[in-house]
């Protein structure tokens, strides 16, 4: 079991914690510590409690900020990824009327290859061919 020892407001606290915990132990009461000294500067020595209550009461309002925008973040995150399945549905949807518009357009050239060729001219004979007898 670790054990460190750390100073809020002037006073030194001995805490136990799982091995291995200490330094992030020491960084938490660090964090904490400096709220306190930043509402020890802004109202005065009011007592440990009072000191201690309003920073922790800091610290819990930036984590629940925190938990807000993480929620945000989550609902930005769902409608991006409905955002970009309509786009992949609508990609689906253009390329195959692509490829039903191509499909089409090919074989309409086709018949009009077989229309040239299959019907005794090749394409050369039709371009030669004079406007007035075709």
């Amino acid at each position: 079991m670790g054990e460190v020892t750390v100073t809020l407001n002037g006073r030194t606290y001995r805490l136990e914690c799982g091995e291995g915990e200490e330094t992030h132990l020491i960084a938490l009461a660090e964090y904490l510590s400096s709220h306190v000294d930043t509402m020890q500067q802004k109202f005065g020595q009011v007592g440990d409690d009072r000191l201690i209550l309003m920073a922790s009461l800091m610290v819990t309002d930036e984590l629940w900020e925190t938990r807000r925008q993480m929620q945000d973040l989550k609902a930005s995150l769902a409608e991006a990824k409905r955002d970009r399945s309509a786009a992949d549905e609508t990609t689906k949807t253009v390329q195959s009327d692509l490829a039903a518009r191509v499909s089409a357009a090919a074989d309409r050239l086709e018949m009009l290859n077989e229309r040239f060729v299959g019907g005794g001219l090749d394409a050369e004979e039709e371009i030669a061919r004079p406007r007035s007898r075709r």
